[in-house]
């Protein structure tokens, strides 16, 4: 039976694909005010302009081609059985041909109806509501982006906290582990599990977690070479 392993990536997973970071130096939210764009509060003041800020990040994402980590992630699943936990709103994992894939804060080419959360739309390019406003109507409902903003819940965090307890092994990818819930998913691991963190730049981690300090093209290599060498 293959070992469960399970993966947490961050922002810089797709740092390689030219997707741009939100936190980081000349990342997003240095042309924009979080609140205003990414938090409950401001959908009710300017569902308008939030609306235009996630049309951008859409058609950003379009020209954006999964790297040599998402592929690296992908052929590990002929040895393991791997899932994806993700903070990222890209698609970039499934175009890479992740099967098994968790978003924690939403998905970028969804929106869901306002009127009833569970009723979700995936956008297609050249679909008439590719780009979305207060007054796209869907199947009879105003819509959002399907994102979990500042202020807001993460419906998925239960689901995630699951997998990294029946995780055989865990590794995080691309993240400052400053973002919570999703930071907080290492407490969850079993003693005794391996874990791994791949970041250029890691933050501070607890005992016994071997970090790999490369980017996520680097690391995913290094990471597979290293697990393909450990014992079963």
């Amino acid at each position: 039976m293959k070992k469960k392993l399970v993966i947490s990536t961050g922002a810089g997973m797709s740092a390689e694909s030219g997707i741009n970071t939100f936190r980081d130096a000349g990342g997003l939210w240095e042309n924009y005010n979080v609140m205003e764009v990414a938090s409950a509060d401001g959908f009710r003041r300017n569902p308008a302009l939030i609306h235009k800020f996630y049309n951008a990040r859409r058609k950003e994402l379009l020209k954006a081609r999964p790297n040599a980590g998402h592929l690296g992630l992908v052929d590990l699943e002929k040895d393991f059985d791997v899932f994806v936990i993700t903070q990222n709103v890209d698609n970039l994992h499934e175009k890479a041909g992740s099967k098994n894939v968790l978003h924690l804060h939403g998905e970028l080419m969804k929106v869901r109806a306002l009127d009833d959360e569970t009723k979700v739309y995936e956008l297609h390019p050249g679909d008439p509501d590719f780009e979305t406003s207060p007054d796209t109507v869907i199947d009879g409902h105003h819509v959002r982006p399907h994102i979990v903003f500042f202020q807001e819940a993460v419906p998925n965090i239960e689901p995630a906290v699951e997998l990294v307890r029946e995780a055989d092994i865990f590794v995080v990818i691309g993240t400052s582990l400053n973002v919570y819930p999703a930071a907080g998913l290492l407490h969850y691991v079993r003693p005794g599990v391996p874990v791994y963190y791949i970041d250029p730049n890691p933050a501070a981690v607890p005992p016994g977690v071997t970090v790999i300090p490369l980017t996520a093209t680097e690391g995913v290599a290094r990471l597979a070479s290293i697990l393909r060498s450990t014992p079963a």
